[in-house]
C-alpha cells in the first residue's frame, strides 16, 4: 500500500513539473485557432452541417480556455518565481496577448451561438466576458511593451511578428465590442460600448502597422527568421483581419448607434470612413496573405519541424477569413463570398492538421517545455 501511495506521489509530482511546471501561454494560441474556426462555420445557416459543427468546436474551445486557464493559474500558484520569469524572456512574454485573444473567441461565441440554448443570458455572459477582455487587452498592451522597455534585451536581427501579439488583443476586442451592439437594449450602453471600441481600435492597429513597418525592415536586412519561427509570417495578417473586421462591424451597427444618441449628422461620415477604411485594410492583406503562402512554402522545402508556433496558421487566416466574408456581404461581391469560401476550406484543413499534431505532442507531453527555465 505505500509502495503504491509513494508511485502515485511520484506521478503527481512528475505531471507538476511535466506539464504545470512546463506550461506557457502559447498553448492559449491553440484555443484561439480552435475559436476562430467556430466563428467562420457560425457563417453558415443555423441547423446547417457546418453551423452544428461549429457549435461543437466552441464548447470545445471554451473547455480548452478553462483547461488553458486553471494549468497556467497553478503555474502561478506553484512555481511564482518560475512564472514570472516570462517578463525576462524576448519571446514567450509576447504570447501573453493570446489570453485576451482566446477569451474573446469564448464570449464572441456567446452571440453566435449561445442565443439559441440559453437566449437574453448569453448576451448578458458575452458583455461581462467582454468586460475582463478589454481589461487584459489594455493590461497586456500596457504591461508586455513596458518590459520589453525595461526588463528585455532586443536586436532588429532577433525580431519577429510575435511582437504583434500583445498589441493586437486590444484590436480583437474590438471585433468583440461591435458585436455586442447590437444585442445591448440601451442606447447609452451602446455608445460606451462604441466608443471604448473605437479606443481599443486606435490601441492596437496603429502600433500595429508601426511594428509591421520594422518587420519589413528586419526581413530585408537579416532575411527570414529560423525555420522554427516560420509560422510567424502568418501573424501580420492578424492585426490587418481585425482591423479590417473591426471597421467593418462598426460600419454595419455605429451609425445606428450614432443616431439614437443624437449624433444622426455624423452617422453618414462615420459609416463611409469606417467602410473604406475596412477594406483598404482587406487589401492590405492581400499582399500579406501570399506573402506568408511563399515563405512558408520556402520553409517546407527545406523542412519545418512541428512546434506550438502552428497555430500561427490558424487564427490569423481565421480573422482574415471573417473581414473576406463580411465585406463580401456587405458590397454584394459574389467574387469575394468563393474567395472566403476557398479559404475558409483551408483553414479547416489547417486546423485539422495542427489539431492532430498538437494532441499527439499533448498526450507524450513533448510540447510541454517552457523557454524561459533554460
Amino acid at each position: 500500500m505505500t509502495v503504491m501511495s509513494d508511485i502515485g506521489a511520484s506521478g503527481h509530482e512528475g505531471l507538476r513539473q511535466s506539464v504545470i511546471l512546463q506550461f506557457t501561454p502559447n498553448w492559449f494560441a491553440a484555443a484561439m485557432g480552435t475559436g476562430v474556426v467556430a466563428a467562420v462555420l457560425a457563417q453558415h445557416p443555423a441547423g446547417s452541417v457546418p453551423h452544428m459543427l461549429g457549435f461543437a468546436l466552441w464548447l470545445g474551445d471554451a473547455v480548452l480556455f478553462f483547461c488553458f486557464s486553471l494549468a497556467y493559474g497553478l503555474k502561478w500558484m506553484l512555481y511564482p518565481r518560475q512564472a514570472a520569469s516570462i517578463f525576462r524572456h524576448p519571446v514567450m512574454s509576447m504570447f501573453l496577448g493570446c489570453i485576451p485573444m482566446a477569451l474573446a473567441t469564448v464570449g464572441n461565441g456567446f452571440l453566435l451561438y449561445g442565443q439559441g440554448p440559453w437566449g437574453e443570458r448569453a448576451v448578458d455572459i458575452a458583455f461581462w466576458i467582454w468586460c475582463l477582455d478589454v481589461l487584459l487587452a489594455f493590461a497586456v498592451a500596457i504591461g508586455v511593451p513596458f518590459a520589453m522597455f525595461t526588463r528585455q534585451s532586443h536586436r532588429l536581427e532577433d525580431m519577429s511578428a510575435v511582437w504583434l501579439l500583445p498589441v493586437v488583443a486590444a484590436g480583437v476586442a474590438t471585433v468583440s465590442g461591435a458585436l455586442l451592439l447590437p444585442h445591448l437594449a440601451s442606447p447609452e450602453m451602446q455608445m460606451q460600448v462604441l466608443i471604448l471600441s473605437l479606443l481599443l481600435w486606435s490601441l492596437s492597429l496603429p502600433l500595429a502597422l508601426g511594428i509591421l513597418v520594422i518587420l519589413f525592415l528586419r526581413l530585408v536586412l537579416h532575411k527570414l527568421p529560423p525555420a522554427g519561427m516560420a509560422a510567424t509570417a502568418w501573424l501580420a495578417l492578424g492585426p490587418i483581419g481585425t482591423g479590417s473586421l473591426g471597421l467593418l462591424l462598426l460600419y454595419s451597427f455605429g451609425p445606428e448607434v450614432l443616431t439614437a444618441n443624437g449624433l444622426g449628422a455624423i452617422a453618414p461620415a462615420f459609416g463611409g470612413a469606417a467602410l473604406l477604411g475596412g477594406i483598404l485594410l482587406w487589401g492590405y492583406g492581400c499582399w500579406w496573405l501570399p506573402m506568408a503562402i511563399a515563405i512558408t512554402l520556402h520553409f517546407i522545402r527545406r523542412g519545418m519541424g512541428f512546434n506550438l508556433g502552428w497555430w500561427g496558421f490558424t487564427f490569423p487566416l481565421g480573422v482574415f477569413v471573417l473581414a473576406t466574408q463580411k465585406m463580401a456581404a456587405l458590397l454584394a461581391l459574389p467574387v469575394l463570398g468563393h474567395v472566403g469560401e476557398g479559404l475558409s476550406a483551408c483553414l479547416v484543413c489547417i486546423w485539422l492538421l495542427v489539431g492532430c499534431r498538437t494532441l499527439i505532442g499533448a498526450v507524450n507531453r513533448s510540447l510541454f517545455v517552457d523557454p524561459c527555465l533554460m
